[in-house]
Parts: structure tokens; sequence; C-alpha cells
């Protein structure tokens, strides 16, 4: 049963000024349709073939002969959970139940800001920033490559797309300057509020 590629959950223009409709159909169309396809061809006719994506991340993930399998999996999965993690007039602070969430672990929203910043800001090379729930309590962290949550029995919240090809074409190397731009006017709070939730 093939993984397929899901739609963007907005148009290619919808989040613009902020990523342009070119990044949006360079990202999705190219790098993550390309993920998707290396995954079905990986896992065809192998026991893998009828699994949920996240069992065959969490069943590889250790597993050093299986690390083109687990790579394309994880991408897969990470960009899936990435698109949903923006939205149109996105961004700025979260209310409610995370809103007080958030300020029980972090101290306040703007230290949560400046921890998720710097998990962004200092990955060194390609990978991701997340927000995570582990036993029960909110923490910002960072992954190498196509490596993410799931594999550290970590509940994801949040991702932020690091890779070089998620905003070159827009801010070249100011990595700083899209990372201000995902939290002040693309962050999907209510998806995050949906996934505490469902934790």
């Amino acid at each position: 049963m093939a993984y397929e590629l899901p739609g963007l959950p907005y148009s290619y223009t919808a989040l613009e000024p902020h990523i342009s409709k070119s990044t949006l159909e360079f990202h999705h169309d190219k790098h993550h349709a390309g993920y998707v396809s290396k995954f079905n061809a990986a896992v065809k006719g192998t026991d893998f073939d009828n699994q949920p994506i996240e069992a065959v991340i969490t069943s590889v993930a250790d597993n050093p002969e299986q690390s083109g399998l687990f790579n394309n999996a994880a991408q897969a999965w990470n960009h899936s959970f990435y698109w949903q993690s923006m939205k149109p007039d996105g961004g700025g602070k979260p209310s409610g139940e995370l809103a007080k969430k958030i300020d029980a672990d972090f101290g306040s929203y703007d230290q949560f800001a400046e921890a998720f910043k710097s998990a962004g800001a200092t990955q060194f090379g390609s990978g991701w920033a997340w927000l995570v729930l582990e036993d029960d309590t909110l923490k910002v962290t960072k992954t190498l490559n196509a490596v993410n949550p799931l594999t550290n029995s970590q509940v994801p919240l949040l991702t932020m797309d690091v890779w070089e090809h998620a905003y070159y074409l827009d801010y070249q190397n100011q990595r700083p300057s899209y990372i201000d731009t995902f939290l002040n006017d693309l962050l999907n709070w209510d998806f995050v509020a949906q996934n505490l939730a469902a934790a």
C-alpha cells in the first residue's frame, strides 16, 4: 500500500510574501515528492509495505543497513508534518491551555521563542527544530538530517525545516530571518494545540 504524497493544506501562494510560490512548488513537488517516491520503492514487496510510515521509521531507526529507508521514510513524514505546522496569517503567541502549558514549562512565551530560535539557528547543516512533549513536559529540540522525535519516544507538536531548500530561494543564507518569520507570521498554533490535546 503506497504512501501518498499529501497535498499542501493551502495554496502555493497562501504563505506569500513570507514563503514564495516558487519555494513551495520546489520544496513540495520536488523534494517532498522525491522522498515519498523513494520510500514507496524501497518498501514495495517487503514486510514494511503495509505498515504505517511511523512504524517503519521507528522499526529501522537504529539499523545502519536500513539508513536509506529510514531517511526517505522520515523525510516524507517530517515534511507532511511541516506543512501542517504553518498557515496563512499564522505566528504570534498561542492562547488557552497551550499558552498556559508553555508558560509553565518554559517560564514564558518569550523563553520558548528564544529556545526555538536557538535550536533552528544552531542546527549545523541540515535538520529540523521541534517542539515536543516528553514525560508530560514541553521541550524544544533539534535533529540532524532526517531524524525526528518519533525515534526518541517524544511526541512531536511542531516542526520547522532548516534544510536550505526550505528557505534559500527567499532568504538566501539568512536562516535567522527565516526563523523569525516562521515564528511571527507562519506558525500554526491551532495545529500545535490539536497535537497537544491528542497526546
